[in-house]
């Protein structure tokens, strides 16, 4: 039985906004491995994700976050033994940590030290805000050699994972693609983006916004000349959601994917990382994702496209 840390994982704060009890990812990801008490679920404050389907081979054991009162409710509602005092103390006697999503967008500075004692380390989503942020956590995941994962859910959900091994072949070629989610460019479009990796795979080179502050209309030219639009806008210009559409020289297909139990999929890939030591998502590849949805916004600001050579070089 694999022993897990879950750190940052019983408060949330969208993006500077101050932090409160209830986690969305903390809970569903906690829930998956060990369950919870239906009564001490109750007296929690704030979001609390029961999850559907439950992995075994792997149990939380220790959780940190900055409210240690949280962190002590979320531990007994879900039989976590040992509430850690520091983050780093969290990574101590542990097989793995799982870093929550916590709404700051800087979640990955919590990787450093597991991956510097060589603690493997799952990073929730966006693995940062900018490229060069997310380039240093890639430059310390190599040289520790540590195993590391960072992705979105949407990449591992059924109904992705069939577009890509069932559906696509029958469309043929497919030179254009659109992907659509609600809310922020860089911190859920990776959703929408994700969706494209996950079933046409990497290469993006350049991208241009022709949208307006909170409507993202971006247009993603990648390296063999296919061009993705990401249409990601916030809820005062429409309802949140997911939708991948591919267009093919054979066909068309189209998705909105079911996001029932969407977060056991992911923390299974990453469990099969710790059992093979294979990457299905290497962190390069989301190096490249964020880096794809900065130059986006970057060219919202500059209105011109940006190469993403130059959010990863820092010359913008």
């Amino acid at each position: 039985m694999r022993r897990l840390a879950v750190i940052s994982a019983a408060t949330y704060g969208y993006l500077d906004a101050t932090r409160t009890p209830g986690s969305h990812h903390g809970t569903a990801f906690t829930t998956t491995f060990n369950g919870w008490d239906e009564e001490k679920s109750k007296s929690l404050g704030g979001t609390f994700i029961k999850s559907g389907r439950k992995l075994d081979g792997a149990r939380v054991v220790k959780i940190w976050d900055p409210d240690q009162a949280a962190a002590k409710k979320l531990a007994d509602a879900t039989g976590i033994d040992d509430v850690a005092t520091t983050p780093e103390s969290a990574c101590e006697g542990v097989d793995a940590v799982l870093i929550i999503d916590d709404g700051s967008g800087a979640q990955w500075k919590y990787a450093t030290h597991p991956l510097k004692k060589g603690v493997p380390v799952f990073c929730d989503k966006p693995l940062a805000m900018t490229a060069r942020e997310a380039q240093a956590v890639a430059k310390l995941v190599r040289e520790t050699k540590t195993p590391f994962m960072s992705a979105s859910s949407l990449r591992f959900v059924p109904d992705i994972v069939k577009l890509r091994d069932e559906t696509l072949p029958t469309l043929g070629k497919v030179h254009l693609a659109n992907a659509a989610c609600g809310n922020e460019l860089v911190y859920y479009g990776i959703h929408a983006l994700s969706m494209i990796y996950a079933v046409l795979g990497r290469g993006a080179v350049s991208a241009i916004n022709v949208g307006q502050p909170g409507a993202n209309l971006v247009r993603l030219r990648f390296e063999d000349h296919r061009d993705i639009m990401l249409t990601v806008a916030t809820r005062d210009w429409m309802r949140a959601g997911y939708q991948i559409t591919l267009y093919g020289e054979k066909g068309w297909a189209t998705v909105q994917p079911d996001l029932k139990n969407l977060y056991s999929y992911l923390l299974e890939d990453f469990l099969r990382l710790l059992d093979t030591g294979e990457e299905s998502v290497p962190v390069e590849e989301e190096v490249e994702l964020i880096a794809a949805l900065e130059a986006g916004k970057r060219s919202l600001e500059l209105g011109r496209e940006v190469m993403l050579e130059e959010v990863l070089s820092g010359e913008i």
